[in-house]
Parts: structure tokens; sequence; C-alpha cells
């Protein structure tokens, strides 16, 4: 038996809507405004590792890896795991670089253009 853990090159939320409606925790949810300079929580289930030493794509997602095109370039300043009513699920602080309103490419993997 191993420890399972998923590695994660983007942080990938759920949509604000998500939280609005009732059906998630508001720091599961991309926030309704996006703004740069701006720290925010968040929270993923189950363990997640994610790279730390740069900026990395911010997306929303509606799940089984359906994703949509960044949405900001974000720096991931505090990444922990937790126990929350028996389950497995990873917490903390990122902070937007930068916000992307155009259809260009930003990212190249992890690689900011």
């Amino acid at each position: 038996m191993g420890i399972q853990v998923e590695f994660n090159p983007d942080l990938c939320l759920r949509p604000y809507t998500e939280y609005t409606a009732g059906r998630r925790k508001k720091e599961e949810c991309v926030p309704e405004t996006l703004h740069p300079g701006e720290r925010h929580a968040f929270l993923k289930k189950d363990q997640r590792l994610f790279w730390l030493d740069g900026e990395l794509p911010l997306r929303t997602t509606a799940g089984n890896g359906v994703l949509s095109r960044p949405l900001a370039s974000i720096i991931i300043e505090e990444a922990t795991h937790c126990k929350m009513h028996n389950e497995r699920w990873t917490k903390g602080w990122y902070r937007i670089i930068e916000v992307y309103t155009d259809t260009a490419i930003h990212f190249d993997g992890l690689e900011k253009i």
C-alpha cells in the first residue's frame, strides 16, 4: 500500500457559481473577480503536489479533466495536506500575478510565455 498523491501543473478550481449555489466551499472555487496582487485561499480534495518555484496557470474545472483556458498566472505561496471529516484535502494560499482577458497563449507547459 502506497501514499496516493496527484501532481498538478496548474491550480484548477470550480466556477464561483458552484459556491453561490451552495455546492462547494468558497475556497474550492475561483474568486468572483480576479485582480493582480490579491491573495486567496484554496482547497482541493485529496493530496496534491504543486510547483512552488514559479508562476502557474489558474483555471476553472468542471471535473474529469474538463478545464478552461488559463484565467490568470498565480504563485502558490503555501500548500498543506490535512484531514477534514475523515477525508484527505490540500489547502493553501495563492497570489494572483497577472489576469488574462484575451485568447492568447500564455503558458507552454509550466513555462510562462
